[in-house]
C-alpha cells in the first residue's frame, strides 16, 4: 500500500473505538513513565521518565507496542489508518515545544524514527534521522542555521539511511560495500581527502544527487520528497524491523519473546553536526567491561550519533582520565592526545558537568548502572536516551556488589541485577602465562571486551557460522574455533559474531556495535585496531608487511586489547575456591535460595571442582562413563559377549575393583555430602562397535572371530534403542550387573567410612515406570548391602531411589514412593518421551517450531512447563503423598538451566544437579526463584 498518512479517507482515520497508541512525552506534558516498558518500550518509557526529571529532552511521541502487535496482525493499512488522528497529534505537540512546523520548507521540523523493544536491542532494528528533508527544506534548513554545509549533511544521511531502512537498497553480495560508501569513496577520492568531514557543501550536493541516482536505477522509483510519505514508510519499516533476521536471532539468543513487538519513537532532531560546537556521544555511569564506578564513554566533534555507534571515526573520550587511559592503549602520546583527541572534559568543561549531573541523576533513579545517549547542538546538552548498560559477567558482579555496599540496592535487588549464565564470563578460559609472556602483540585496539580467544581468521558472519557448525565444504564435519575479524561490525553480522571465540576491527570505539554486542554476550572482542587492513575481495587481514588468510591462526586478548599470531594455549581460569566479588555474591545467594545445587559428576576430578564451585552433593553420577576408560572397555565387552551367566560373573569380577576405586575417589571428594549413583543406563550396544575397522580392532584385540563380533552387535541391534533393552531392564535382565554395581559402592563406602570421612551414598536405579520393576532392583541392592556389611563387619547409612524419566512412573509416582525413598526427575529423557522429540534429530525441526511460536525455547535447554513440567509437579505431589519425607531432585540438563530452576522451585523440589562449571549459575537461579516468590507473597 503506497497511501500517505495525508492521504486516508476521514472514514479511515479514526475508526470508532480505537485504543490509545500513541503517548507524547516533552518539557510541557508527559505521558507514561520508566513503568510502562511493557507498552511504550524500554526507549519511550525511559525517554518520559528523563521528561519527568526535569532533563532536556527533545519532545516526541511513542507509538506502542501494541500498535506492532495490530500491523503484524492486520497489516499496514489497519494500523495506519488506527494512528492517523494520535500521530498529527504527536506533530503537534513536537511542533508546540520545539517552535517548528513538519513540512515546512523555511524551518523544518525534523525527526528520528527509532525502535524501542522493552528489552534492549542494541542496533538489531533499524533507525532513521533526519526525516522531513527534501530539496527546499535543505535550503531552509541550511539558511536558518547559517550552516549550508551542515544542511546538505544531513541530507545525503537521510537519503543514505531512508535508502536503505525503507527502500532496501543494499550490496548486491557480502563482498561488496555498501552502494551508498561506494558513492562517498568516490567523492572523497576524487576530492582527495579521506574523512566524511573533508568534504565541503558542493561536494555533499553531489552525494546527494548521486544517492538519488542510484535509488533510481537500482529501485526503480524516485526517494519521496513528501515528509508525510517518509514518516509513513519510517515508522513501517521500524515496525517491521521487530521481524527481520537479526533482531529474531538476538532475540533466539536472549530469549525474548517474539510476542513482546516493539515501539517506535518519533522525535525532534537535535543535530551534533552543527559545527565544532556541536558533538554526540554515547556514555556509561560505570566501566561496562570492568564494573568499575567510573563514569566514562565517547563522542565525536560535528557528528551524529550513528558514527560513534558505527566506529567508523576515532571517537573521543569523555572524561580525562579515560582519555589518558585510551592514549596509552592506542599508544598516542600526551601531546597528540591533547591536539587531536582531547577529551570531552577539556574541551567543554561546562556541557561535561552538565553530562555528569545527568548521569549521576539518572542512576541514582534507576538505581543500574545507566547507558546514555547525548547530542550537544552549538553548545546546548540534550539526552537522546538512557537505559540499564550491557555489561560483561565481571561488571554485572561488581556493579551488583558495589551498588549493595554503597546503599543503592538491597540485597534481592543485587541478586537479581545478575543475569545467571552470565557467570560463565568469569570461568572461561585464559591464556597461559607462560605461552602469554613468551608471545609478542602483532597489533594493539581497544579492549572492548575481556577474555581470551584463539581462533582461525573468518571475514565473513555467514561462513564463520558455517565454519563454527563445521560445514566448511572441504569435507572436514567438525567444526572450528573461529575469529570474526571485520572493518567494523554491524547488526547483520550477529549470527558470526554469536558463534565466534571473538571478534577483532579495525575501526571502532569502545561504544561501537561490536564492543556493545560483544559484551551483551559475553564475548572477547578487540575493537578499534586500527594497524588491521581488511581486504573483504582477497579475504585477507594485513597488518604492516604481513598478511593473514581466511584460515590463519591468531590470538585475542579482550583484556588488553592485544593481538598475537598463532595458538596461544589456554587453561581453566577456576584453580581454587571462588572468590572476590563472585564469592560475595555466591553467599548472598546461598542465604536466600532454598533448593541445593548438586553436581553431575563421574570423577573425583570433577567432583573437587564442582564441591569448590559451591555443589552441595553429586546428584548424578553416570557409572557408564567410567567404563570407557583404558582397559575396562575390554572387560565390558567381554561381558556383553559372553554366552552364560558364568561368563558375564567373569567378566563383572574384573569390574569390580575399577569401579570400586571410582567410587572410592568420588565419597572422598564430596566426603559429608550425599553422592547418588546410578545404575547402568545404556543399551549394550554402545559399547560396541559398529563400523567394520572398529569390530576387526576388536576381534584382534579379544582374539575372537570377526564373524562373533558381528553376530553379537546384530543380535543387540534395536531400532529403537531410546526405548529399548536399557535402563532397569538391563539389571532385570542381567542382575549379575547390577550385583556388581552395588557391591562396588557399599565397599568403596566402607573404605571411605573407616578411615573418618562422612559417606551418604544413593543408588539411583533408572528408567522405572512400575514399583515392580523398581522393587526388584531395589530388593537385589538392599541384599547386596546386606552381604557386604556382614562380610566387613560395619554399616553405612544410604538411600535407594528412583529415576523418574518415563511418563507412566511421573503418572503412578504415588506407588513407586512406596519403595523409593527419593526421585530425581531425569528431564532430557522425560521430554523426549513426553513430546514425542527426539533428542538427535530434533535439529531438523526445532528452529522452525520455534519461529513459529509453536515452543518459545528449546524444551531440552528450557523446560517446557506446560507439558512436562506439568508430569514433574504431578509426580511430586503424588509421591510426597506417600511418603512425605521423599527427597525430590532433578538431574537432567534442565537443572542448570536458571528459568527451569525456578520452575522446579516453584514445584516444591529439594535440589537441582547441572554440570560442575553451572553450579554458581545455579545457585544464583536458585535464589532469584527464591526473592521473586518472596516478592510476589
Amino acid at each position: 500500500m503506497n497511501t500517505p498518512i495525508h492521504a486516508l479517507p476521514p472514514s479511515a482515520q479514526q475508526p470508532p473505538h480505537v485504543p490509545k497508541y500513541v503517548y507524547r512525552f516533552g518539557a510541557q506534558g508527559t505521558e507514561g513513565g520508566a513503568g510502562m516498558k511493557d507498552v511504550l518500550g524500554g526507549k519511550g518509557a525511559n525517554l518520559a521518565e528523563m521528561c519527568r526529571l526535569g532533563l532536556p529532552v527533545p519532545a516526541g511521541f511513542t507509538i506502542s507496542t501494541e500498535a506492532c502487535a495490530l500491523s503484524t496482525r492486520d497489516g499496514a493499512g489497519v494500523l495506519l489508518a488506527a494512528i492517523e488522528a494520535e500521530v498529527r497529534a504527536g506533530l503537534a505537540h513536537i511542533e508546540a515545544e520545539m517552535g517548528k512546523r513538519f513540512g515546512d520548507a523555511n524551518d523544518p521540523l525534523l525527526l528520528s524514527v527509532r525502535s524501542g523493544a522493552r528489552a534492549s536491542m542494541p542496533g538489531m532494528m533499524d533507525t532513521i534521522l533526519n526525516l522531513g528533508l527534501n530539496d527546499a527544506a535543505v535550503i531552509g534548513l541550511g539558511r536558518k542555521a547559517g550552516n549550508e554545509r551542515f544542511a546538505w549533511d544531513a541530507y545525503r544521511r537521510f537519503i543514505q539511511m531512508y535508502g536503505d531502512v525503507v527502500m532496501g537498497l543494499k550490496p548486491t553480495s557480502k563482498e561488496d560495500s555498501d552502494p551508498f560508501e561506494v558513492v562517498i569513496d568516490r567523492v572523497k577520492a576524487h576530492k582527495g581527502v579521506k574523512l566524511d568531514t573533508d568534504l565541503d557543501t558542493t561536494d555533499l550536493q553531489e552525494l546527494v544527487q548521486g544517492f538519488k541516482a542510484l535509488i533510481r536505477a537500482r529501485i526503480g522509483r524516485d526517494f519521496p520528497t513528501d515528509p508525510w510519505e517518509q514518516l509513513r514508510g519510517a515508522v513501517l519499516a521500524v515496525f517491521e524491523s521487530w521481524h527481520n533476521e537479526r533482531a529474531v536471532v538476538y532475540r533466539q539468543l536472549n530469549d525474548i519473546p517474539e510476542s513482546w513487538g516493539t515501539a517506535v519513537n518519533v522525535q525532534a532532531m537535535v543535530f551534533g553536526n552543527r559545527g565544532e560546537h556541536s558533538a554526540t556521544g554515547v556514555a556509561f555511569s560505570r566501566d561496562a567491561g570492568t564494573g568499575e564506578d567510573l563514569f566514562n564513554g565517547e563522542f565525536l566533534v560535528n557528528a551524529q550519533g550513528e558514527d560513534v555507534v558505527a566506529g567508523i571515526r576515532t571517537p573521543q573520550q569523555i572524561t580525562l582520565i579515560g582519555s589518558r587511559r585510551w592514549a596509552e592503549l592506542a599508544q598516542v602520546d600526551e601531546v597528540e592526545r591533547q591536539a587531536r583527541y582531547p577529551s570531552l572534559e577539556e574541551l567543554m568543561p561546562t556541557i561535561f558537568q552538565a553530562l555528569l549531573q545527568a548521569e549521576t541523576l539518572l542512576e541514582n533513579h534507576f538505581k543500574d548502572m545507566q547507558d546514555m545517549e547525548f547530542t550537544i547542538q552549538e553548545g546546548k546538552l540534550w539526552m537522546l536516551q538512557t537505559r540499564n548498560g550491557k555489561r560483561t559477567g565481571a561488571a554485572m558482579v561488581r556493579i551488583a556488589m558495589e551498588m549493595l555496599a554503597q546503599g543503592l540496592i538491597d540485597e534481592p535487588t543485587a541478586l537479581l541485577r545478575v543475569t545467571p549464565d552470565r557467570l560463565n564470563d568469569l570461568l572461561h578460559p585464559v591464556f597461559e602465562p607462560a605461552a602469554l609472556q613468551a608471545a609478542r602483540p602483532i597489533a594493539r585496539g581497544l579492549p572492548a571486551s575481556p577474555g581470551a580467544a584463539t581462533g582461525q581468521v573468518v571475514f565473513f558472519a555467514d561462513e564463520a557460522e558455517a565454519w563454527a557448525k563445521g560445514e566448511r565444504g572441504d569435507g572436514r564435519a567438525d567444526g572450528r574455533a573461529v575469529i570474526l575479524v571485520r572493518q567494523e561490525t554491524s547488526p547483520e553480522d550477529l549470527r558470526g559474531m554469536s558463534v565466534a571465540q571473538g571478534i577483532l576491527t579495525a575501526r571502532g570505539g569502545m561504544t561501537s556495535h561490536a564492543a556493545v554486542v560483544a559484551r551483551g554476550m559475553g564475548k572477547c572482542c578487540i575493537s578499534g585496531a586500527g594497524a588491521v587492513q581488511v581486504d573483504l575481495k582477497a579475504r585477507t587481514m594485513r597488518i604492516g608487511a604481513l598478511t593473514w588468510h581466511e584460515g590463519d591462526w591468531i590470538s585475542l586478548n579482550g583484556s588488553t586489547g592485544e593481538v598475537f599470531d598463532g595458538r596461544i594455549p589456554t587453561r581453566a581460569v577456576f584453580e581454587s575456591d571462588l572468590s572476590g566479588d563472585l564469592a560475595a555474591l555466591m553467599a548472598l545467594a546461598d542465604r536466600h535460595r532454598r533448593l541445593a545445587v548438586r553436581a553431575n559428576a563421574d570423577t573425583p576430578q570433577d567432583a573437587l571442582v564442582a564441591r569448590r564451585l559451591g555443589a552441595t552433593g553429586i546428584g548424578l553420577c553416570r557409572t557408564e562413563h567410567m567404563f570407557f576408560q583404558g582397559d575396562r572397555i575390554r572387560a565390558v565387552r567381554e561381558m556383553i559377549l559372553a554366552d552364560d551367566e558364568a561368563g558375564r560373573r567373569k567378566a563383572l569380577a574384573q569390574l569390580l575393583p575399577m569401579q570400586r576405586s571410582d567410587f572410592d575417589g568420588l565419597f572422598r571428594a564430596m566426603a559429608g555430602l550425599p553422592v547418588t549413583i546410578r545404575l547402568l543406563d545404556p543399551p549394550l550396544h554402545e559399547f560396541l562397535p559398529h563400523d567394520e575397522a572398529g569390530q576387526q580392532a576388536m576381534a584382534r584385540q579379544m582374539r575372537l572371530p570377526i564373524a562373533q563380533i558381528r553376530q553379537r552387535v546384530e543380535a543387540l541391534h534395536e531400532f529403537n534403542p531410546m526405548l529399548g533393552h536399557r535402563g532397569c531392564r538391563l539389571g532385570i535382565s542381567f542382575p549379575e550387573i547390577t550385583e556388581m554395581q552395588a557391591r562396588a559402592v557399599f565397599e568403596a563406602a566402607l573404605n571411605v567410612q573407616a578411615e573418618g570421612l562422612a559417606v551418604e551414598p544413593e543408588v539411583m536405579i533408572p528408567l522405572v515406570g512400575t514399583l515392580r520393576e523398581f522393587s526388584l532392583q531395589a530388593d537385589l541392592v538392599h541384599r547386596v548391602a546386606a552381604q557386604v556389611f556382614a562380610e566387613q563387619g560395619a554399616k553405612v547409612a544410604y538411600r535407594v531411589g528412583s529415576m523418574i524419566e518415563t511418563p507412566r512412573a511421573a503418572l503412578v509416582a504415588d506407588r513407586i514412593a512406596q519403595g523409593a525413598e527419593f526421585f530425581s526427575f531425569g528431564t532430557n529423557d522425560l521430554t523426549q518421551m513426553t513430546l514425542g522429540f527426539s533428542r538427535d534429530d530434533a535439529g531438523s525441526f526445532l528452529p522452525a517450531y520455534l519461529h513459529h511460536g509453536i515452543y518459545e525455547h528449546d524444551p531440552f535447554r528450557s523446560i517446557d512447563q506446560e507439558g512436562v513440567g506439568q508430569l514433574v509437579a504431578l509426580a511430586a505431589r503424588q509421591g510426597r503423598a506417600t511418603r512425605p519425607d521423599l527427597s525430590l531432585g532433578v538431574c537432567g540438563e534442565h537443572g542448570g538451566d536458571p528459568a527451569s530452576i525456578t520452575f522446579f522451585h516453584r514445584a516444591g523440589l529439594d535440589y537441582v544437579s547441572c554440570s560442575p562449571f553451572r553450579v554458581p549459575i545455579a545457585r544464583l537461579a536458585a535464589a532469584q526463584a527464591a526473592v521473586i516468590e518472596a516478592s510476589s507473597e
